[in-house]
């Protein structure tokens, strides 16, 4: 399963964009449109709006709203690194590659669900034997220098819409673009197209700061600081299509965690061993050795991730009830708070590690299931099921009233 990252949305899916230096939900032109009977913003699926301003439709037929200037053509360079204008047009890769392009993250199907655990195992059987073979330091350093500076990007972009409310409304904000290609003329492919302002520029140069202090410290409130960045971003790029996906996600990774840690010890050696932010640390000695504690309990970030795309699946699905209220996303976050102490519970009475899913699987699955049964909503729950594009979505909802006309002609 690709991961789409924030360059190939912007460079595959968007064939025009525009970008405001200061754009409020009150100026996105979608705000008011109605997908599937609600509006994208309610939803959820036009924060890329609100973040990156009006984007356009891809093919010859879009147009930017009026007064908001011309689409400038980019000019024919391998690399370029300059000042953008107000409207700046990507190059698609074709009209239907485009067209069947979404903004919305990466959806994880049902086989993709039930190969999750499988991946997972080989993964964490791999890692376990290269530090078995090979020199831990070594791999560290690797390992280290890589997540140094992913985590300079997940923090930057999680920390951006926090900053922006921090900067003077006279900022000077200037808008940049990197574009690197490969190739010429009519063969010519976009590698990255990466826009960004002087905000992001900031946000990007505190990251730094932050990545630094743990490239060199290694201190645990860096590291819990990148893992906080890669969970938010994890919750945020992934997405659970139905009810039933998540229950089979939920179900394969609760065999797996418990197989690992019970069956074998090569979860608890790898979590030692890998020194990188994949975790959250908490200091048990914090108040004897203050920040200087060295003796931590561990929650891995696969831990936070899965069970948070399963929640914010049924923040959609109370959105989509159009009752006004949040009963099965409460649920499930109360849900993940008692499975995430009961886990910590059960570590100190038996004092060894515990598979967090174990306990945090049937509380998230189980306690929205009971409201549901009580609530006689267990059949909608079920067939709860997200359009894979808005544009489909919004599409099915203007032929349905055309429809309709045409029964009352």
């Amino acid at each position: 399963m690709a991961r789409k990252g924030l360059v190939e949305v912007v460079q595959r899916c968007l064939g025009r964009v525009y970008k405001s230096g200061a754009f409020e939900h009150e100026k996105c032109p979608m705000r008011d449109e109605k997908v599937a009977g609600e509006t994208p913003c309610a939803r959820g699926d036009h924060r890329w709006w609100h973040r990156w301003g009006w984007l356009g439709v891809c093919g010859e037929g879009a147009q930017l709203p009026s007064g908001q200037g011309r689409t400038e053509q980019r000019q024919n360079r391998i690399f370029s690194f300059s000042r953008r204008r107000k409207a700046v047009k990507f190059g698609c890769p074709g009209k239907d590659k485009c067209k069947n392009s979404s903004e919305m993250p990466e959806t994880i199907t049902s086989r993709d669900a039930a190969r999750f655990p499988i991946v997972a195992s080989c993964t964490l059987l791999g890692l376990y034997l290269f530090f078995k073979i090979f020199s831990q330091e070594y791999i560290n350093l690797l390992l280290s220098m890589y997540f140094f500076v992913l985590g300079i990007l997940a923090l930057s972009h999680t920390i951006s819409p926090m900053m922006n409310r921090f900067f003077p409304a006279n900022f000077p904000n200037k808008q940049y673009q990197l574009l690197f290609t490969q190739g010429s003329g009519e063969s010519k492919e976009e590698i990255v197209n990466y826009e960004f302002d002087t905000k992001d520029l900031v946000c990007l140069a505190l990251s730094s700061v932050v990545g630094v202090w743990y490239l060199l410290r290694k201190h645990w409130i860096a590291n819990n600081l990148f893992g906080l960045a890669f969970s938010l971003n994890g919750v945020e790029l992934l997405h659970l299509n139905n009810v039933s996906t998540g229950c089979i996600l939920l179900g394969g990774l609760f065999i797996y965690d418990v197989f690992w840690v019970f069956g074998t010890n090569v979860m608890v050696t790898v979590a030692k061993s890998f020194e990188a932010p994949i975790k959250l640390v908490f200091p048990q000695d914090l108040l004897e050795k203050g920040l200087d504690a060295d003796n931590f309990a561990m929650l891995g970030l696969g831990d936070i991730v899965i069970p948070g795309i399963f929640i914010a699946l049924l923040l959609r699905f109370d959105i989509s009830l159009k009752k006004n209220t949040h009963t099965y996303f409460y649920t499930s976050f109360v849900a993940y708070i008692f499975g995430l102490g009961l886990t910590i519970f059960i570590m100190h009475i038996f004092k060894h590690a515990q598979p967090a899913l174990l306990y945090l699987v049937p509380a998230c699955i189980g306690f929205p299931l009971l409201v549901a049964l009580a609530k006689g909503e267990v059949t909608e729950m079920f067939s709860y099921e997200e359009s894979s594009t808005p544009k489909e979505a919004a599409g099915a909802s203007k032929e349905e009233p055309t429809e309709a006309s045409k029964k009352e002609k």
